[in-house]
């Protein structure tokens, strides 16, 4: 009786990681095997990662649950390498990217609603599992987008987070072509802010610290220029009419609870700059006028994908610094420093 000869799976080579072995702790370049993916998962070829300030969260061990060692990263732009079992949709060669919404329960009330960014058990990518920081990562396949071919891995990258950030925020906020709309802070999520509010029509008043970054707003699309170092700028918004929406972007509870009373009729402080400390209002501020604070938080893969094709379709690009795998350390430093321009990307 012939016997059935089985060729055995070839060997990959080790990957490159950059991980954090224990909260606090230094990166470490380390070297692990190639994993293979499960049912419902891809493995990627990372091409990209961009380096988020939410990434403290794992660095510090400030969110709860984290198991270590762990990869941060969670604005990962790749190649799908291989499918696991049951997954027909996405295909090997195909450009993907994978954002901070990194997968969710589909049995949750939220989920049963179609709520998936507020799923009671969503994972987080690079916090619930390891993220892009590495040569390649596996993730569920809820996770996933399609980049279009328009975009380079550098560019997606970025867009996949604070770019999503950035446009759901202001497309969910109510404000309408023509409205007034301040865009807070000249960062990594605010240089994206201006250009999607110049380009979804509104009237954008960029609001920075110092009469350095003018010139910058302006060329983001920004219509006015308002320095809050030399100016009230709540003051400065209400001499334009009072804003429909301000988008707070700089991680500063303080300059936020300044610009309040910078608020128009129903106008509305959308925040996604996170910061430790308390945001300070008296509740006349919000009942005279019908003022309203509401945070945001990314989007769901879905989101991310209307971005990048919206990115593609109007030109908002973000502006970056890319460093190799390898200078991991250096790179985050760099982020935390506040003096990139703007958004720190890891490049394999």
């Amino acid at each position: 009786m012939a016997t059935m000869k089985v060729v055995p799976k070839p060997q990959l080579a080790p990957m490159k990681v950059a991980q954090i072995p224990k909260p606090g702790a230094d990166f470490e370049i380390v070297e692990r095997p190639i994993p293979e993916p499960d049912a419902g998962q891809v493995r990627i070829k990372v091409k990209a990662c961009g380096i988020c300030h939410s990434d403290v969260l794992v660095k510090e061990g400030l969110w709860p649950g984290i198991e270590y060692p762990r990869v941060p990263g969670h604005e990962v732009a790749g190649v799908v390498d291989e499918v696991g079992a049951a997954v027909s949709t996405w295909k090997k060669g195909q450009r993907v990217g994978v954002g901070w919404h990194g997968g969710h329960d589909n049995t949750c009330r939220e989920c049963r609603r179609g709520d998936f960014r507020n799923c009671r058990s969503v994972k987080v990518s690079g916090i619930s599992y390891d993220g892009g920081y590495q040569e390649y990562m596996l993730a569920p396949v809820e996770a996933l987008v399609p980049i279009p071919d328009s975009l380079s891995d550098v560019e997606a990258a970025p867009l996949l987070d604070a770019g999503i950030t950035t446009y759901n925020a202001l497309r969910h906020s109510g404000a309408l072509p023509g409205d007034l709309v301040a865009v807070q802070g000249i960062g990594g999520l605010g240089h994206l802010g201006v250009q999607f509010a110049n380009k979804f029509g509104y009237n954008v008043a960029a609001i920075g610290r110092g009469s350095e970054n003018a010139v910058l707003a302006k060329k983001l699309g920004a219509h006015v220029y308002i320095d809050s170092q030399a100016t009230n700028a709540a003051q400065e918004l209400q001499k334009l009419g009072g804003a429909r929406v301000i988008l707070a972007t700089a991680p500063s509870s303080k300059a936020m609870s300044a610009l309040i009373d910078g608020l128009g009729p129903n106008g509305k402080l959308v925040v996604v700059g996170a910061a430790p400390d308390p945001i300070e209002v008296t509740p006349s501020q919000l009942i005279f006028g019908s003022k309203t604070i509401q945070g945001w938080a990314a989007g769901t893969p879905a989101a991310s994908e209307d971005t990048l094709n919206f990115c593609v379709l109007t030109g908002v690009r973000p502006m970056i610094e890319t460093y190799p795998l390898e200078r991991t350390a250096e790179a985050y430093a760099r982020m935390l420093s506040g003096k990139a321009e703007f958004r720190v990307v890891l490049t394999m």
